[in-house]
């Protein structure tokens, strides 16, 4: 008796062991992952990859099916244009001069641009490659107007640019009897109403980037440009910034495209004329009308507006590559 039941519970509890466990997906994917990491990392950078891809491309895709779709058919678009018409890319340039605006872009970013450089090459220099109390604390302070909104600086900025800012000068009353003023330039409408900003907006950044390039730079090549008889500016044109090419490159790359896309002071700061160095927002918000909004019009701006931006980072995306992760690293 006690046998047999020894036995019975031996097969029972055989029984038990070999029945298989109910998992369902998620448990099978853990366990697999687990078992193999390397094929679950691949799987989550494609999965992240895919939807990077998708909401980076969709907007644009989204852009030219509105483009190419008539106008008479927006009411009902979806994810395929309801016809074909490539016209809307040579209207634009016909109700509006879009090429004087994608110009005005242009030359608005290359002014940025050069005086960023020049300005913040200086500026990385003594941040970089000198030492002086209290550099830390300047470098926070630099950095932190970058983080203030564009929106804080538009009422002083208006106001100064437009004349209506009178500083009186110190002693003229004396002198002449009345209090003299000197006002404000009058820059609305002129390209510096525009550059001015953007150079003070995307400047720190700029810093920044050169800044940690010009620190990694040996101390021994500007030595020896130094005993040769070349300048501290001398040795900074010629030696720091030609083996911080990447470094340049990228800020200049990153400078200019916020420039050519930005909105706030673009549109704020002159009356949107093409003559008066109205950028490319410009050129897209006079496609509207007083009673029709011409989406599709819109749409064909946008995408020609871009494709100097586009070709740029085709263009220099190794350059920016190489000197974001360049300049995140220390040799």
């Amino acid at each position: 008796m006690a046998t047999d039941t020894g036995q019975s519970n031996q097969q029972n509890t055989g029984i038990g062991e070999d029945r298989p466990l109910k998992r369902g997906p998620l448990s099978k994917w853990v366990s697999s992952s687990i078992q193999n990491p390397e094929r679950a990392y691949r799987a989550m950078f494609y999965v992240a990859t895919v939807f990077f891809l998708f909401t980076t491309l969709f907007p644009f895709y989204w852009l030219l099916v509105l483009a190419l779709t008539p106008q008479n058919l927006l009411t009902n678009v979806g994810l395929v244009p309801n016809g074909f018409n490539p016209m809307s890319f040579v209207t634009v340039f016909e109700r509006v001069p879009f090429h004087i605006y994608m110009f005005n872009s242009l030359v608005l970013g290359i002014m940025t641009t050069v005086i960023v450089l020049l300005l913040a090459s200086l500026a990385g220099y003594v941040f970089g490659r000198l030492r002086f109390p209290g550099k830390a604390p300047m470098m926070l302070a630099i950095l932190a107007i970058s983080y203030f909104p564009p929106a804080a600086f538009l009422i002083p900025l208006f106001e100064l640019f437009t004349g209506n800012v009178a500083v009186p000068l110190l002693g003229t009353s004396l002198v002449f009897g009345e209090q003299l003023y000197l006002n404000s330039p009058d820059l609305f409408n002129t390209p510096w109403a525009m550059v001015l900003p953007f150079s003070a907006l995307f400047m720190p950044l700029s810093i920044f980037i050169l800044t940690t390039f010009y620190g990694q730079i040996p101390d021994g090549l500007e030595d020896a440009a130094r005993i040769e008889g070349t300048t501290r500016l001398g040795a900074l044109f010629r030696v720091i910034i030609p083996l911080s090419a990447p470094g340049v490159a990228t800020a200049g790359v990153l400078t200019f495209i916020s420039v050519y896309n930005e909105f706030f002071f673009s549109f704020l700061m002159n009356n949107g004329e093409a003559q008066n160095w109205a950028p490319l927002v410009g050129g897209i918000i006079g496609l509207q009308g007083q009673f029709d909004t011409p989406y599709h019009l819109m749409a064909a701006a946008s995408i020609i507006g871009v494709l100097p931006v586009a070709i740029l980072v085709i263009v220099a995306q190794e350059k920016i590559v190489s000197g974001l992760t360049a300049g995140a690293l220390k040799e």
